[in-house]
C-alpha cells in the first residue's frame, strides 16, 4: 500500500524548507507567503535498518524499502475555507492524502517573517483547525439537503443523514469530526463525503537546533514531533556516513524523517513485513492486524486470491539463524494459514495458486 501525507502549515513556518530537506527535492523554498503554489510531491524511502540486516544475509540484487509520499501543500491563511489566499487549492489537494502533517513554527528567526507578525504555535494550530472545520461545515451544509432526499428512499440514506447531522453539530461546537467518537459503521456512512477533519493529523514542531530534545506540550491532544528544518536541510547535503556522524555529534540517534515516518505509521496503525532472497530484499507496508492473505495481496492481488499458505519467520530468528535455511533447520520457519495475523518484521514467502 502507498501512504500519502499532506504537509500543511501557515506561510513561513518552514514547511517548504522541511519538505525539500526530507525529500531531497529541489523545490521552491522562500521566506514569503505562497512560496508553494502548486503542491510539490516527493516519494521518500522509509528508513529501516532491518533491511540492511536481511540483505547482509541474502545478498540480494537490490534492496527495496517501503515508501511514503509527501505532498507539500500551499500555505494556508485565515479565511481559506472561503477562498482566501490559495485556500481552495489547499483544500482540494489535502482531500487526496491519507493523513495531515501540520508544521507548526517554534523556531525564532527575525529574517523569516511570520504571516501574523509573531511566533504563536497555539494560534497557528487554531487557525488551521478552524479553517478545516469551516470547510467541512460547508461540505455538510451542501450535502444534507441531498441526503434528506435519499433518506426518504432507503435505510442507508437515513443512516448517512443521521451521522451527517451528528457530525455537523460537533463541528459547530468546534470539534474535529475524528474526535467525535464515531463507530466503524458511522465512519463508513459518511466516508464518501471526504471530510477533512476525519483525517488523522500529526503535528511537527519546527524547532531551533538546540531544542530538538525539548519537552513540548501537547498540541490539540497530540504530542508534537520536534524536528529542525535547518538540521534536516544540513543532513540532506551529506552522504550517509557523514550524516551519521553529524547526528551523533548532535546527540541524535536518528533523523527527523525517521522520527516522522515512525510516528506516521503509529498514527495510521501501520507496520512492515519483509520478503527476502537473491532477487531482492523488500519491505511491505500493511495495517496492523492484517492477516496473511491481505499481506500477500499487497504484493499482487493474485497472491491474495489464490493464497494457500505463508512460510514465515520472525525477523529476529531470520537474522540470528542466518536466513531461511537456518530457520528451517531449527524449526523456526512456520507454515501459516489464512487466519494468521502478520507481525511487524515477519519475513514471509507466499504459496498461491490461481
Amino acid at each position: 500500500m502507498s501512504l500519502s501525507i499532506g504537509i500543511v502549515g501557515l506561510p513561513n513556518v518552514g514547511k517548504s524548507t522541511l519538505f525539500t530537506a526530507l525529500t531531497n527535492k529541489g523545490g521552491l523554498a522562500a521566506n514569503y507567503p505562497f512560496a508553494t503554489i502548486e503542491p510539490n510531491v516527493g516519494i521518500v524511502p522509509v528508513p529501516d535498518a532491518r533491511l540492511d540486516a536481511l540483505a547482509a544475509i541474502d545478498h540480494p540484487a537490490k534492496i527495496v524499502p517501503a515508501t511514503v509520499e509527501f505532498v507539500d501543500i500551499a500555505g494556508l491563511v485565515e479565511g481559506a475555507s472561503k477562498g482566501e489566499g490559495l485556500g481552495n487549492q489547499f483544500l482540494a489537494n489535502i482531500r487526496e492524502t491519507d493523513a495531515i502533517c501540520e508544521v507548526v513554527r517554534f523556531f525564532s528567526d527575525p529574517d523569516v517573517v511570520h504571516v501574523n507578525g509573531k511566533v504563536n504555535p497555539t494560534s497557528d494550530v487554531e487557525t488551521i483547525k478552524t479553517e478545516l472545520i469551516l470547510a467541512d461545515i460547508g461540505t455538510l451544509d451542501k450535502a444534507i439537503p441531498r441526503l434528506e432526499k435519499e433518506a426518504k428512499r432507503d435505510k442507508a440514506g437515513a443512516k448517512k443523514l443521521e451521522v451527517a447531522k451528528k457530525v455537523l453539530e460537533g463541528l459547530n461546537e468546534g470539534h474535529r469530526a475524528r474526535t467525535l467518537g464515531l463507530d466503524e459503521d458511522e465512519r463508513a456512512a459518511i466516508y464518501d463525503l471526504h471530510l477533512l477533519t476525519m483525517k488523522p493529523i500529526l503535528y511537527i514542531a519546527n524547532v531551533d537546533e538546540d531544542a530538538l530534545d525539548a519537552d513540548l506540550a501537547e498540541i490539540d491532544g497530540c504530542a508534537p514531533v520536534p524536528i529542525s528544518a535547518k538540521v534536516e536541510a544540513d543532513l540532506a547535503e551529506l552522504d550517509p556516513e557523514e550524516a551519521k556522524e553529524y547526528l551523533e555529534a548532535m546527540g541524535l540517534s536518528e533523523s527527523g524523517l525517521a522520527r516522522l515516518v515512525r510516528e506516521a505509521y503509529k498514527l495510521l496503525g501501520l507496520q512492515s513485513y519483509f520478503t527476502s532472497g537473491e532477487t531482492e530484499t523488500r519491505a511491505w507496508t500493511i495495517p496492523i492486524g492484517a492477516k496473511a492473505p491481505q499481506a500477500a495481496g499487497v504484493i499482487h492481488s493474485d497472491f491474495e486470491r489464490g493464497f494457500i499458505k505463508a512460510e514465515t519467520a520472525s525477523f529476529t530468528d531470520y537474522v540470528e539463524l542466518g536466513g531461511e535455511v537456518g530457520c528451517r533447520n531449527a524449526g523456526k520457519l512456520r507454515q501459516e494459514g489464512k487466519e494468521y495475523v502478520v507481525q511487524d518484521g515477519d519475513v514471509m514467502h507466499f504459496k498461491f495458486n490461481v
